[in-house]
């Protein structure tokens, strides 16, 4: 029997494909991840490399898992970030070694954490990634939300949060209500910069 192999980039299309030319406000649903918690550079910091290297190794044993011991396959979502800073003036500065970040990757609501505590076991022995005390499985509920296509690299975002904070939210009276959220759909060692998918997200409610 060949088993249905479930695409959340189709399935939730609302949240992983908006428009890359305007703001549009969707509600995410409460959903279940695998985080590792950090800070510093993305482009220097060992830790953020560990967290990775950790994360894949786990995302993709569940999803094995999950094929054989249940029958439901799907396609490991992409990697997501949440980004903050202590002094939020060093975020929008770009003092990067002072970025705090939690990455994280989806995993489907039949997987339960008696589930990946076990996978979590199995990578230990076979792998054992750099950061697996760190990892942890967490519910994320952001509900009403602001999102966008960014499309160039990463570097050139700044522009576009500029204009969501600036002008959007502030004109249709909202206000901040969570971290800011990206999600990225290009593996930035394949992908030429300037080809780069990324949803930027911000929790919002009304100010």
């Amino acid at each position: 029997m060949i088993l249905e192999k479930v695409d959340f980039k189709k399935t939730l299309k609302t949240l992983y494909a908006p428009p890359k030319n305007k703001f549009v406000e969707v509600e995410v649903p409460a959903l279940n991840y695998l985080m590792i918690d950090g800070i510093g550079d993305p482009g220097k910091a060992k830790a953020y490399a560990e967290a990775l290297e950790t994360l894949y190794p786990v995302a993709y044993t569940l999803k094995f898992a999950s094929k054989t011991e249940l029958g439901r396959d799907y396609a490991v979502p992409p990697l997501e970030g949440l980004w903050w800073a202590d002094d939020m003036n060093a975020f929008v500065a770009g003092q990067r070694d002072q970025w705090r970040w939690t990455m994280m990757i989806m995993i489907p609501d039949w997987i339960d954490a008696a589930m990946v505590a076990d996978v979590v076991e199995q990578v230990k022995k076979k792998k054992s990634p750099p950061a697996m005390g760190k990892l942890r499985m967490e519910n994320l509920a952001e509900g009403r939300v602001v999102q966008i296509m960014h499309i160039g690299p990463y570097s050139e975002e700044a522009p576009v949060l500029a204009k969501l904070h600036n002008e959007y939210m502030p004109l249709n009276g909202l206000t901040f209500n969570g971290k800011h959220h990206e999600i990225y759909l290009g593996d930035p060692r394949r992908t030429a910069p300037e080809k780069l998918k990324t949803v930027l997200r911000q929790p919002v409610r009304s100010a």
